[in-house]
Order: structure tokens, then sequence, then C-alpha cells
């Protein structure tokens, strides 16, 4: 069983957007990666085969595999890690999500599925309709 983690993307408004900031990020560092202050302890169980899902607008929208975790010191030289991501963006069924702060670990059974695993008329449904539909039981 995958261990991941969940994060909020502040800020972005769906997951092109998300793409568009990568994107910059990549260009002008060489790398892909997000920020944080804290060293997940469970490193290792994340890195065999973990993700980051990303929260968008209250919905966990998609996700990314982490491709490394490291240690860095920041311009002032506080501890900081760098969490590396790969660069596809997977897309996820839409799960809601309150806003917390930081990350959080996420199981892989509360973890939401892939976007691609649904039934192919499942996938082109408005987002609206699939979720009344999921909540029903029916999806």
């Amino acid at each position: 069983m995958n261990l991941h983690l969940i994060k909020l993307s502040v800020g972005t408004e769906d997951l092109e957007d998300l793409r568009h900031w990568q994107a910059e990020r990549l260009r002008t560092t060489g790398r892909l990666f997000h920020r944080t202050r804290m060293m997940p302890r469970r490193r290792d169980e994340l890195l065999s085969g973990g993700s980051i899902y990303w929260v968008i607008r209250g919905q966990v929208l998609g996700r990314q595999r982490l491709a490394g975790i490291e240690p860095v010191v920041d311009a002032e030289g506080r501890p900081d890690t760098h969490l590396l991501l790969h660069p596809l963006l997977i897309p996820t069924v839409p799960k809601p999500h309150r806003p917390f702060q930081g990350w959080r670990y996420l199981t892989a059974e509360n973890a939401p599925s892939d976007l691609a695993d649904l039934p192919e008329g499942a996938r082109d449904m408005p987002p609206a309709m699939a979720a009344e539909l999921r909540a029903l039981g029916l999806l």
C-alpha cells in the first residue's frame, strides 16, 4: 500500500493553471519541485510509489508522483525541503477537501482514483453531474 501527501495549491484556479506555474518553475530553476518547511518522517514510504495530491479550490483534482525528497537550506540559512515532482500531472476524480495548512499524509485507500480509471463515458461527464452521481453511489 502506497503512502501519499496531500497539499493545497494556493492561488491556482485549475490543473491547467498548476501546469503553467510548474512550467515556469522548471524554466527558471531547471527543476520541478515544491518547497516546504517540514521534512516528511515517512520519507521512504512516500518514495516507494507515492504521489502528491493537489487540492485546488476545495477539490482534489490531480496528482504527481514524488521523484525525490531533498533537504535544502534557504537564503536565510533555514532548513527547507524540496519535494521533487515527476512532470506528469495526472487528473483525478474530483473529491471535496477542506482547507488545511502545510501538507498531510494520505493513505492509498483515502486517495481519489485517477480520472483515466473511470469508464469512458464517465470521464467526459460534467464535474457537477459526476459529483452528484458519486454522492448517490451510482458512479
